[in-house]
């Protein structure tokens, strides 16, 4: 049944207090919000954690709450929550017995090599998109990593569809470019 229920209905389920519609809306978001949250964190654990502290927000604030948009919400909250861990983050050393008990976890079919090539592609194409103008890197988040739609990031950063399309054509351009320039210089060194 829940499963057919739209965000909302399922909004209003919380303010009743029924905790299966807190979960189906966990099922429902939280592996795009996790995703979300570790384009700002660059740590899954770190934005899995922050993610269950959103929902557990959500939950704590059932009674009060009043969304039109639930994703937008959601990712909205997500993003500021991230941001927010970033600053209170500090360098935390890990003992030499975890880091080898992590490794000792990893799978055998990832060779070093390319755990290293993806790990330096990976933070390659985040410090470009870092790059990008504030505008331009948050519609780009929002439409590829959390694929909202144009008109949800329209209603989210109170601006017409048209300037979400012009803002996010030039934004992959720009990428697109950086990319390149990137590969290029690689390339040459």
């Amino acid at each position: 049944m829940y499963l057919q229920l739209s965000d909302e209905e399922l909004v209003g389920l919380l303010k009743v207090d029924d905790h299966l519609a807190l979960e189906n809306l966990f099922n429902r978001y939280y592996k795009s919000l996790c995703q979300l949250s570790a384009v700002y964190t660059k740590d899954f654990e770190i934005a899995e954690e922050v993610v269950a502290n959103m929902f557990m927000k959500l939950w704590d604030t059932r009674n009060d709450l009043n969304l039109q948009n639930v994703k937008g919400y959601l990712s909205v909250s997500i993003r500021n929550a991230s941001i927010n861990q970033l600053q209170r983050k500090k360098l935390v050393v890990e003992p030499i017995d975890e880091v080898a008990h992590q490794l000792s976890n990893i799978a055998d079919e990832l060779t070093p090599l390319n755990i290293i090539t993806g790990r330096e592609s990976y933070n390659r194409i985040l410090k470009l998109i870092d790059t990008l103008p504030t505008s331009q890197r948050e519609v780009l988040l929002m439409s590829h990593v959390d694929n909202l739609s144009k008109h949800e990031i329209a209603a989210i950063l109170d601006i017409s569809v048209r300037t979400v399309e012009t803002t996010l054509y030039q934004s992959v351009k720009k990428l697109r470019l950086l990319l390149k320039d990137s590969y290029n210089s690689a390339a040459s060194n």
